[in-house]
């Protein structure tokens, strides 16, 4: 039998199964989101209707489990901004690339930031020691050989362990709003590319970047220079994807560049076909005309205009305190918007003191924002999280 057995003609569930699933969410007390909560229902049911593989089940029923404790774990923090910090598990506490590490830690917390590593040791001790305890949180890996939680994280209740790299992979970036990378492996590598993958499609929201070297150091040149010579020069790639990223061997820049990004920009929402990007200051009438003038090659239809909170963040309670714009991006743009978001920070109406994404505000929400592909419906989402936009 087929978990479509399950449900009636036309793709909706077998009533007999809602009502089931209904009387269950009673009896264990669920009130919000139930229909989301009956769809993870379903469809392990379904996985059990589907003769799925034991070992099929146990990843299932593992990640599902993995991602609850960590959610919960992130929960306790969801209004304080975070940076993640990549890089090696292998860099000694003596090599240069430590102390940048702890530096950048230090230097963000300092301005209210957590910090969010792979709780190992290297480069991820490093950032949780410049963190501090009380502004690290920890997402590590179980693996045969190399890596348990460091002593920072391993007890101060804001730590994971995640038995698969995809789970752990989705909270090291679900809720961060910048991310610095120090030189690594494969799997740090791997953890840059999916940065550089996701902001290029436009499956997150434009957040800052560093690749952060030691001081002199050419690691990241060499990454430059193979992005640009051999995957720019062979066309897979677009001139311009590496603009995105800052390259530096200076801590205060690489605090610089995370702090800034959020200077005047806080946040972007998709109500349909447009897309509201919310300000500290709005911009004047003649800033407006500039930015229109020099963006107007991602613009699908229309111009790049104030506007009121839409109706659905009205709905939401969502940052309703801030200035907006919004415009009809072009669908290909949404992988460039990250250039509008440094032009709205640079404008001379920009506040000066930098701002933190999301902060709490009376009266308002905790500032979750939305992915930067564009959504057919109007729930807000978590950063990084990738959503089809035909999702309900």
């Amino acid at each position: 039998m087929s978990s479509t057995d399950a449900r009636a003609s036309g793709g909706a569930p077998d009533p007999e199964l809602s009502d089931a699933l209904s009387s269950l969410l009673d009896e264990a007390g669920v009130t919000a989101h139930r229909k989301l909560v009956s769809r993870i229902l379903t469809t392990g049911i379904g996985l059990g209707l589907d003769d799925t593989e034991r070992l099929d089940l146990k990843i299932s029923a593992a990640a599902l489990e993995e991602m609850r404790e960590a959610f919960q774990v992130f929960a306790a923090h969801r209004g304080v901004p975070k940076v993640t910090i990549f890089g090696s598990a292998r860099t000694q506490s003596h090599d240069p690339l430590f102390e940048q590490a702890e530096g950048a830690a230090r230097g963000l917390a300092l301005r209210g930031w957590m910090v969010v590593t792979g709780a190992g040791p290297g480069i991820m001790e490093a950032a949780t020691i410049g963190a501090g305890p009380e502004r690290s949180l920890g997402v590590s890996i179980r693996l045969p050989f190399e890596e348990k939680p460091n002593a920072v994280v391993a007890h101060n209740g804001r730590h994971v362990s995640m038995k698969y790299f995809f789970t752990r992979k989705l909270m090291l970036v679900k809720e961060s709003r910048g991310f610095v990378c120090l030189p690594g492996g494969f799997g740090t590598m791997d953890e840059t590319f999916e940065l550089l993958t996701l902001q290029q499609t436009g499956k997150m929201v434009p957040v800052p970047i560093v690749l952060l070297d030691r001081p002199g150091g050419t690691f990241w040149r060499g990454f430059e220079r193979f992005a640009l010579e051999q995957l720019e020069g062979s066309g897979v790639i677009s001139p311009g994807d590496l603009d995105r990223v800052l390259i530096t061997d200076s801590v205060e820049e690489a605090v610089a560049e995370v702090t800034g990004f959020w200077r005047n920009y806080d946040s972007l929402r998709w109500d349909r076909e447009h897309l509201v990007m919310r300000l500290r200051v709005a911009p004047t009438d003649a800033e407006l005309d500039e930015l229109n003038l020099r963006f107007s090659g991602i613009l699908e239809s229309g111009r790049i205009a104030h506007t009121d909170p839409l109706p659905a963040e009205i709905r939401d309670n969502d940052r309703l305190h801030l200035a907006r714009v919004v415009l009809v991006p072009k669908q290909r743009a949404v992988g460039e918007l990250h250039r509008l978001v440094r032009a709205l920070n640079c404008l001379a109406s920009a506040p000066e003191e930098m701002g933190l994404p999301g902060a709490e505000v009376e009266g308002g929400d905790s500032g979750t924002t939305v992915t930067a592909e564009r959504r057919s419906d109007n729930d807000p989402v978590e950063p990084g999280l990738p959503q089809d936009p035909l999702d309900d």
